[in-house]
């Protein structure tokens, strides 16, 4: 059985044993690697946000439920893809569970190739989130090379300004805008201004700038 602690995972919460098993057995089989928990207070104590891949949990366990895990991973800024699974009666539950965020739900007896195929799904997309997330990251990092003075030339390039109106607002020449300008393009790593802006505007920093 695959437990170990770190890395990209399916993180399973189910407090059926039997399923529990079953859906190991069938994890196992595909070289995909997971945890089991008996419980969402289980899982909760253990994966944090660091922790990568898709979470497959039951929509009905005794104590916290499947949408209360939910909400609490959500609190936790723990954002990985959530497939759930649910009984005949819990249909209601995993629609709730849907709208509130979840990536898809399957009812049981679930299709082992269906949910194989959804979770290889939900891997993927937070894959994907992960690329974008290191990629804004990289440019955060990039930001903070930056001078108080080229932040204020940059911010002016984001205002869609020329550079004779930034010189002007900021009681500088237009040469040394020019010399700001070039300065934080490389710092940026950016090979124009329209890449610059298209850059920093998919930051958190900048994220709200033109709104």
């Amino acid at each position: 059985m695959n437990t170990a602690a770190t890395g990209t995972r399916v993180w399973v919460a189910d407090d059926d044993q039997a399923v529990r098993e079953a859906i190991g057995f069938m994890l196992d089989s595909h070289e995909m690697p997971y945890r089991l928990f008996e419980s969402a207070q289980a899982l909760l104590e253990v994966v944090g946000p660091a922790d990568r891949g898709c979470l497959l949990l039951d929509v009905c366990m005794p104590g916290m439920d499947g949408l209360a895990l939910q909400d609490r991973l959500r609190e936790a800024g723990i954002r990985m893809p959530v497939v759930f699974i649910s009984g005949h009666g819990d249909i209601g539950m995993a629609v709730r569970a849907v709208q509130a965020g979840a990536l898809d739900f399957l009812e049981k007896p679930f299709d082992a190739e269906l949910l194989l195929d959804k979770l290889d799904n939900a891997l993927e997309i937070d894959r994907v989130e992960q690329v974008g997330v290191a990629a804004v990251s990289d440019v955060e990092a990039r930001l903070a090379k930056l001078t108080p003075r080229e932040r204020e030339v940059m911010e002016g390039i984001l205002e869609g300004k020329l550079n004779k109106v930034i010189a002007a607002g900021l009681d500088i020449s237009v040469r040394t805008v020019e010399i700001h300008r070039s300065n934080l393009l490389d710092k940026l790593e950016a090979r124009n201004g329209s890449d610059l802006v298209r850059m920093v505007l998919s930051s958190y920093s900048y994220r709200d700038w033109l709104l």
